[in-house]
């Protein structure tokens, strides 16, 4: 039997096992957009009607699993209400694929990321095609947020807490290896055994994954107070809750719930909207979106990306100039008198001693910042920063006068916080440079 319901098909072998494929429709790479999800919501309930001897989850698409849950989608959020809804609602999802009494296999190859990674740790277990594409990982903090899928509780009870904080706290992927010994896939096998090797599992199931004792005796209260704030202080060595807090809603939440329980599951989705909603969420989210565009406009070379023209010398000014210089771009600054661009250089210069090693780095980064009050550096720029005050009225007035004297290709990025960018791209001839 085979049938296609919108990006998920589904084949039910004459072994008994239910294939559960994803290939989005609109899109070269699998991502978790709200459309996927209610698809896929709409699958589980036929197998929970029809229920099949074993259910394999696996992707369609040569290129990866999941590559995570749809970005696009989290710049519309208003409100925490609104994201509460949204991710409570993939929770739900989740939950039902974990609650089929029969046994289910994720089966991956390239990829599985973020909430792909959610999606493959609902399942009861996981196989991996080990070959040097593989990268299994829970990246969402270099977006300002956490796993919100149930990442944060099922990640530990799986794989235990110290491991799982390690992968949500730095983001970083494994590889087959590695996570075949941390319990987080069950089998590493040949890219073109995959397929049956899943049948297999599906076909005669092992006892599932368990973390030792030791690793389970972490999770009790009075232990997992020590090591949370143990955990912490590492964490306070390279950020600030103020500035960066989604770390720190991490170890919290685990503190807090031990990964256990629907409490756990709601607190998750609590804390995620909330940080959806923060200006380091949002400015982190409009870097991975500028990112994306640099790596579209650069086809296979890499961009030709070596001045940046940033406008409003504030402190969230002054901090991407420096940012910019230290990655060795050219950086003009720009604000309405000189007084104010050399604080800005200052606050700069003071940065780069902090976070410079090799003797003479911080006068090199520094070298590349001008002050430029009369905005000469427009006409050469690879991308504008505008990072003025929250007014759209402003910002909108501000790209009139910018745009036309962009050069061919060039991009103008704002550094907005709470504004959409389709709002503030009216007026613009050309809308798509704005990111």
């Amino acid at each position: 039997m085979s049938s296609q319901h919108g990006h998920w098909q589904l084949e039910v072998d004459a072994d008994g096992i239910a294939w559960l494929g994803l290939d989005r429709q609109d899109a070269s790479t699998n991502s978790l957009g709200r459309a996927v999800m209610e698809d896929l919501d709409a699958r589980l309930a036929e197998l929970e009607r029809d229920l099949p001897r074993a259910v394999v989850v696996w992707s369609r698409k040569d290129n990866g699993f999941v590559a995570g849950a749809d970005i696009s989608e989290f710049t519309s959020l208003t409100d925490e209400q609104q994201a509460h809804a949204l991710v409570r609602g993939g929770q739900r999802v989740f939950d039902r694929l974990e609650a089929l009494p029969c046994p289910t296999v994720a089966a991956l190859h390239g990829f599985a990321l973020g909430g792909g990674l959610e999606l493959a740790l609902a399942c009861r277990y996981r196989i991996a095609a080990d070959d040097e594409r593989l990268a299994l990982g829970l990246p969402e903090v270099m977006l300002g947020i956490h796993p919100g899928f149930g990442g944060t509780v099922r990640a530990p009870r799986l794989i235990g807490a110290p491991a799982a904080l390690d992968l949500m706290l730095t983001g970083r992927t494994l590889r087959g290896a590695r996570a075949l010994s941390l319990g987080l896939v069950d089998r590493l096998v040949p890219p073109g055994d995959l397929r049956e090797a899943a049948r297999q599992m599906a076909l005669s199931p092992p006892a599932p994954h368990r973390p030792g004792p030791g690793l389970r005796l972490l999770s009790l209260p009075v232990v997992r107070g020590f090591v949370a704030q143990r955990v912490r202080r590492e964490v306070l060595r390279r950020a600030r809750p103020e500035h960066y807090p989604a770390p720190f809603a991490i170890i919290d939440l685990w503190r807090a719930h031990g990964a256990r329980g629907a409490a756990a599951m709601e607190a998750e989705a609590s804390s995620i909207s909330r940080l959806f909603l923060t200006p380091a969420s949002r400015n982190l989210v409009r870097v991975f979106f500028l990112q994306d565009r640099l790596k579209a406009l650069g086809g296979r070379k890499p961009p030709s990306f070596q001045r940046v023209h940033v406008i409003g010398a504030g402190l969230m000014g002054a901090d991407i100039a420096a940012w910019c210089a230290y990655r060795g771009l050219e950086v003009t600054l720009q604000d309405r008198d000189e007084p104010t661009v050399a604080a800005a250089l200052e606050r700069a210069r003071a940065f780069l001693n902090k976070r410079c090693r090799r003797p003479g780095q911080a006068a090199e980064c520094a070298a590349r910042l001008n002050a430029d009050v009369g905005a000469a550096g427009v006409a050469s720029a690879d991308v504008v920063i505008e990072a003025i005050f929250e007014d759209a009225t402003a910002k909108r007035a501000l790209y009139q006068q910018v745009e036309p004297r962009l050069k061919p290709g060039a991009l103008l990025a704002t550094n907005t916080s709470s504004l959409m960018l389709e709002s503030l791209a009216t007026g613009l001839a050309d809308p798509s440079r704005l990111v």
